[in-house]
């Protein structure tokens, strides 16, 4: 088993995501227990490209995001399973999500994200994202694990 005491910089995110700028949503991971469980965050800035159109005068994360941020960050504590190299995590859907307080340029967005059940390449985690104490979202997500090169109608057809 890989072994992150350190959790998971920037290089080691990217090579267990294909996401890339302006879509890759984790800046680092500080906790992660392979197929489990994994902490991180994502720094917010004014040069957010998505602050420049939601909303010019009051810049506001979009919690569809903030979703995908702690998709990605599941992602992350799946695929940081060895087994798991070569394999895409997809987004299935999004169930009770709570959105609690406005996310701003200067934040730092801290994410939890928990494997709550996994029955073959299906799995759910729950998810939930901070700013200091303030709970920002919360939800679960469920996901599919798909080889890189498999079809969208390989993920719909389970």
């Amino acid at each position: 088993m890989v072994d992150y005491p350190n959790g998971l910089d920037i290089i080691q995110i990217k090579e267990l995501l294909p996401h890339r700028y302006p879509f890759l949503l984790v800046d680092r991971v500080t906790y992660v227990e392979p197929g489990v469980k994994a902490i991180g965050f994502k720094n917010l800035t004014a040069n957010e490209p998505f602050f420049q159109g939601h909303f010019p005068e009051k810049p506001i994360m979009p919690g569809v995001l903030m979703i995908e941020a702690l998709a990605q960050l599941g992602c992350l504590a799946i695929l940081s399973k060895p087994e798991y190299k070569g394999i895409l995590g997809v987004l299935t859907g999004v169930d009770a999500f709570k959105f609690r307080t406005m996310v701003v340029p200067g934040d730092k967005l801290e994410l939890e994200v928990e494997l709550l059940k996994m029955r073959g390449p299906i799995g759910r985690m729950k998810a939930t994202a901070k700013v200091g104490d303030k709970l920002a979202c919360e939800g679960e997500i469920s996901f599919a694990l798909v080889k890189q090169n498999e079809g969208a109608e390989a993920v719909a057809a389970r």
